[in-house]
């Protein structure tokens, strides 16, 4: 369903209702009474895993355009978007922290990694991390892949500690009675990192193009096998799958060439194809394909409010990820035009960074779940 414009999430949900003959557009009460998120993944749900040390410093915390002032819009993740629809208290990261990487990344102090959750006595339940593979525990931005002789081979390593979501499922049902429950809404967005991990070793003569697409294939299996043995036969009534969305039409891919374009592409689809294909067919389940989203998207941008959807609105020069990227490392055409106003410039573009959407972009993913969600019949 495309659209001129973008509506707040509740109306666009309530509008989808009413379109599809379901309740009074003036009622935005989901159906189901939620009373708790639960989240999975990586940096794209990501809602302050790395909220600490110089990143807060710096207002950063969030893999997209930090601080409201930026954008004008009140939240910066999809989960954000997606839980005020339900009326939620808004996500917070079950665990926070950095590993130190000194003298490369100075420390400040709060660094040393903690859960907020139910071992603790908190109410975390976002346990996504940027930075996270599906398995693997050594994800973009961890401490592992700094090389101490020559740290520009790896310049984004800052300590991340991309717990796998295998682990983070496994944390969560450690911290509460090995069980999930029917007033939670679950969401899992993983498998990018394992895109960037697999490319890096095909540049890197690592590993062959055809071994990387057979991997990505394997995470996708194995993402769906901890959806059905981890979350749905754990006690999860209303769980949420989102796909990848089209890597190779990210700027990062734009920017190579068009046989590692290809290679992208056919990475992320076999990753969508094993997790489709793997995921136990369920009236608990809603996949949701951000894949279609992301490209319908790209070929109609001016449907989805979008001038932009191939240059980052950060720039790139001055911080080298969207963690840190803040109004005032914004590029001059996605500023605010004066000082002190709410910048609305950059609402215009898809992406933060060379990979993670700005919050406008996060805004039509949580459209796109709510939705979904509408059309099952808990929205």
């Amino acid at each position: 369903m495309k659209k001129l414009h973008v509506l707040s999430t509740a109306l666009a949900a309530a509008a989808f209702l009413a379109g599809c003959g379901g309740s009074d557009p003036g009622d935005q009460s989901p159906r189901v009474a939620f009373k708790q998120m639960v989240n999975f993944g990586d940096s794209l749900s990501d809602v302050g895993s790395y909220d600490v040390g110089v990143v807060k410093v710096q207002g950063g915390g969030h893999f997209s355009i930090n601080g409201q002032g930026a954008t004008g819009l009140l939240y910066t993740n999809w989960t954000e978007f997606l839980a005020a629809t339900l009326k939620l208290p808004q996500p917070c990261a079950a665990q926070t922290g950095l590993t130190p990487v000194a003298p490369f990344v100075p420390t400040v102090g709060d660094e040393t990694p903690a859960f907020h959750d139910a071992s603790t006595g908190g109410t975390c339940t976002s346990y996504a991390q940027g930075g996270s593979r599906v398995t693997n525990p050594i994800g973009p931005g961890n401490k592992a892949l700094l090389n101490p002789a020559d740290s520009s081979t790896y310049s984004n390593a800052l300590g991340a500690l991309t717990i796998p979501v295998t682990t983070q499922i496994d944390n969560y049902l450690a911290h509460n009675g090995q069980t999930f429950n029917a007033d939670q809404l679950v969401t899992v967005f993983a498998g990018g990192n394992d895109v960037f991990i697999n490319l890096a070793l095909v540049s890197a003569g690592q590993l062959s193009p055809t071994a990387a697409v057979t991997a990505m294939g394997t995470a996708g299996a194995e993402l769906a096998a901890y959806v059905n043995q981890k979350i749905l036969a754990k006690g999860a009534t209303h769980v949420v799958v989102v796909n990848l969305p089209d890597v190779s039409i990210t700027p990062l891919a734009l920017g190579q060439s068009a046989q590692v374009q290809g290679l992208i592409k056919t990475m992320t689809t076999t990753f969508n194809s094993q997790l489709q294909a793997g995921l136990t067919a369920s009236p608990t389940l809603v996949v949701v394909d951000a894949f279609a989203a992301s490209e319908d998207q790209a070929a109609n941008k001016a449907q989805y409010g979008l001038a932009d959807v191939s240059t980052p609105a950060c720039d790139l020069t001055k911080v080298n990820s969207s963690l840190l990227c803040t109004k005032a490392t914004l590029i001059a055409a996605a500023a605010p035009a004066a000082s002190g106003a709410i910048a609305s410039n950059a609402n215009t573009y898809e992406y933060a960074d060379t990979v993670h959407p700005t919050p406008y972009g996060y805004r039509l993913l949580a459209e796109l779940v709510g939705e979904k969600l509408a059309v099952k019949g808990w929205l």
